[in-house]
């Protein structure tokens, strides 16, 4: 065989991709851990309260607080803060990276507590504007109100993790942050099944299990940051340069890297105005769709964001193109088959995690409607994740924030378009097609600029790709049960059925890979 290096492999510098490669890994494995720990959760919460009005009451509460932590914390915030401070580390002396961080630690921090006090006061106003829906609904709107009290803590001490978190990544500490979600995770399972009993209104156990997983992911964090010499000794700074800098990319970076989550909202707000359900469908089919976005998507783009910003402040323009071009291969290698099999595999997935106590024969086939929806615009979900910092790195937020706006305004003409004939399924369409157009004009302006340049080998990668995702398609559609097999069996034979056409598809995807000459050496080469 020879021992030339392959045309088609991305070609990262050699110093770069290994670490990259490992990194991701690493993420990965703890996201992975988390994602099936939320899936559990997931089915905790459907055979416990179903898809009735608690349940739909509870995702709005938790919805609301959870969408502004990855606006403003792991989106916004992020996105901002890990390159000032990656600049700070490549040009400034450690002093000066304290006091950053505990500028920073302040000013965050007292914003993040008016801001948590003033919506547990207005609660009822804020369930009013994120689910309208619910207002001619008196059980619902209440019910909603009384639990959104409870769970919005959860942003200020979820925002001040993810900033724990930011530190720790900008100095290559990735386990830490992406193991801290298995915290929610477990206190929420723990709170449905131990708490709900004793409640007088079961439903608010999960909103007491979100508060006090906001609590432990926190703390769990903070004796890693005293390893690193770099615990928060807050002091509220708004004059320090860095908190500047940091504010001024904040802005624009709402919108820039946040867009897929403000369509999801919108849904939301849509979907209250739907049967009864309706959210409670959107919410359990999102959360498949995130399971490889968190895993795969999230984990490279948590990983590059650091580098991407180091090699901006040290000028090395196309060791960044290089990286961008192997963020992109990585994401298409995992992406393109993850979507392939959730639309394939969309009743069974939903039958086999979601289908018992409450949930229904027909919340299964209302579930499964949009989450083939969503798997539609999974690819570019994942694109959005990685090519975003390109931008971000470069401490370029202007952009992302036109495209933002451009997207979402597509996303609101979708939403009116497809909702009267496909109801709650047109819905996350609508956000599947705006997020697509979202990736095209983030990837046009990267080209545009030369921060991301196409690396040899691409036809090639792709032919392979074509035919790795035809071969897992057709053991997919061969092993495949009728969807009424699904319904009727139990538990346990749902989950041995489905864990055998999950190990046959990615087996014979990777097989048909390496029959194709992809190997992990390519993701190495220089």
């Amino acid at each position: 065989m020879s021992s030339e290096p392959d045309s088609s492999a991305p070609k990262t510098p050699e110093s770069t991709a290994p670490g990259l490669l490992r990194s991701s890994g690493v993420v990965g494995v703890m996201t992975m851990l988390s994602r099936v720990l939320g899936l559990v959760r997931d089915m905790v919460i459907a055979r416990y309260f179903g898809a009735g009005a608690g349940a739909d009451a509870f995702f709005v509460a938790f919805k609301i607080p959870n969408f502004l932590r990855r606006l403003f914390a792991e989106g916004a915030f992020s996105q901002a803060f890990v390159p000032v401070l990656s600049s700070y580390r490549e040009t400034q002396d450690i002093s000066e990276v304290k006091w950053l961080v505990n500028a920073v630690s302040g000013s965050l921090g007292l914003v993040l507590l008016g801001v948590t006090l003033v919506a547990m006061l207005g609660s009822p106003v804020l369930t009013a504007v994120f689910a309208p829906g619910f207002y001619d609904d008196d059980v619902k709107f209440a019910l909603t109100s009384d639990m959104l009290r409870i769970t919005f803590p959860y942003l200020l001490l979820i925002s001040l993790t993810a900033f724990a978190g930011g530190i720790l990544n900008s100095y290559d500490r990735f386990a830490v942050p992406a193991f801290t979600p298995v915290l929610l995770n477990l206190a929420m399972i723990g709170a449905a099944i131990w708490l709900s009993p004793v409640m007088s209104e079961p439903v608010m156990a999960l909103a007491w299990g979100v508060f006090i997983a906001g609590a432990l992911q926190l703390f769990f964090q903070l004796p890693f940051l005293m390893q690193l010499g770099l615990m928060p000794r807050p002091k509220v700074d708004y004059r320090h340069e860095g908190v500047r800098r940091i504010l001024k990319l904040m802005a624009p970076a709402l919108f820039g890297v946040s867009v897929s989550q403000i369509n999801l909202l919108l849904d939301t707000v849509l979907a209250s105005f739907l049967q009864t359900g309706s959210v409670s469908w959107l919410y359990y089919s999102d959360r498949l769709s995130e399971l490889p976005l968190g895993v795969f998507g999230i984990a490279i783009a948590t990983v590059i964001l650091p580098s991407l910003s180091r090699k901006h402040a040290a000028a090395s323009a196309d060791q960044f193109a290089a990286t961008l071009d192997w963020a992109v291969r990585a994401v298409l290698l995992i992406g393109l088959p993850a979507a392939l099999a959730l639309a394939l595999l969309a009743e069974p997935l939903i039958a086999t995690l979601f289908h018992y106590g409450e949930v229904t024969d027909r919340d299964v086939a209302m579930s499964a409607q949009s989450l083939r929806a969503y798997s539609a615009g999974l690819l570019a979900f994942m694109l959005i994740k990685v090519l975003a910092p390109g931008f971000f790195a470069r401490e370029d937020t202007a952009t992302p924030v036109k495209i933002g706006v451009i997207a979402m305004v597509a996303n609101m003409a979708f939403n009116l378009a497809l909702i009267v004939p496909l109801a709650h399924a047109g819905l996350a369409l609508a956000t599947s097609l705006s997020a697509w157009l979202n990736g095209y004009l983030l990837w046009r302006g990267l080209r545009k600029e030369g921060a991301w340049q196409s690396q040899p080998g691409w036809p090639v990668f792709l032919a392979r790709l074509l035919f790795a995702n035809v071969a897992l398609a057709a053991v997919i559609l061969w092993l495949k049960a009728p969807v009424a097999d699904w319904l009727a069996a139990g538990g346990l034979v749902r989950a041995r059925d489905m864990a055998i056409l999950v190990g046959s598809g990615v087996g014979v995807y990777f097989v048909a890979l390496a029959v194709a000459g992809v190997r992990v050496r390519h993701f190495r080469q220089r």
